[in-house]
């Protein structure tokens, strides 16, 4: 929320400085709105906000999807986790394998179906308990791997969106700064009206890259931190399984 409201507070600094400059320095068309500041942009500093508006705009859908899909496997996983221990403690692996299917969302439900339809599936094969065991073991770790990269899909992009976002933003600041001694050059002149256009230009894409950048970058840690803590909870799901196997083994063989 703070980070938030420091972006806005930039952008609508940069919005009113932008307008200054074009008051003070009386430039052509009004300011007194954004529709008026992309008039006044030039075709480079144009394709610069597009660009950030598509990255923002990606980087958004991956914020939503994201969040939708972890608070869906955190929900499913609560649900599950007692379910189907209550299931194992008795000994009624298909019914511990109903409750994994009926929670396809949660991560914890995914890798726990892996292990125990390859542990059944060994069991009914009449394979010696060693094996069964080392095969559900690589069951486990083979769909960890699977829900892992899941679970980070679109965090790269948005890592990536975060990183340059800024350089964008700064590509068009750089454009802008060259408008401005353009207008110098051209009107003969030093005054804000012949640097204006080109401040406003680099005002507005800096802001903007900021603006696209910094919640990517946020976003991109705290998702990343849930991805860990989703990834802990797997393995050590994954190891109270073979413990689970372990001692079913050794009530076999009494």
């Amino acid at each position: 929320m703070f980070a938030a409201n420091v972006v806005s507070s930039l952008a609508s600094q940069t919005y009113y400085a932008a307008a200054w400059l074009f008051q003070e320095g009386g430039a052509s068309g009004s300011f007194s709105d954004p529709l008026s500041l992309w008039h006044q942009m030039g075709y480079v500093a144009r394709t610069v906000v597009i660009v950030l508006f598509i990255m923002s705009g990606w980087s958004i859908g991956v914020m939503i999807d994201r969040w939708m899909a972890f608070n869906a496997a955190r929900k499913q996983s609560r649900a599950f986790a007692p379910a189907v221990a209550g299931a194992l403690r008795d000994g009624k692996i298909d019914e511990a394998i109903k409750v994994a299917e009926r929670n396809k969302k949660s991560h914890l439900a995914k890798v726990v179906t892996a292990g125990l339809m390859e542990f059944r599936a060994h069991q009914e094969s009449g394979e010696i308990p060693g094996e069964t065991i080392e095969a559900s073991k690589r069951a486990l770790e083979r769909t960890e791997a699977i829900v892992h990269a899941e679970l980070k899909r679109g965090l790269g992009g948005l890592a990536t969106i975060g990183s340059t976002a800024p350089f964008v933003g700064l590509f068009g600041t750089v454009m802008g700064i060259l408008n401005a001694f353009k207008g110098i050059s051209e009107q003969k002149a030093t005054g804000l009206g012949a640097v204006a256009g080109g401040i406003a230009e680099a005002l507005v894409t800096t802001a903007l890259g900021l603006l696209v950048a910094i919640p990517a970058v946020m976003m991109f840690n705290y998702l990343t931190g849930r991805v860990e803590a989703f990834d802990v909870e797997m393995d050590n799901s994954s190891s109270e399984l073979i413990d689970y196997f372990l001692k079913r083994r050794s009530v076999a063989r009494r």
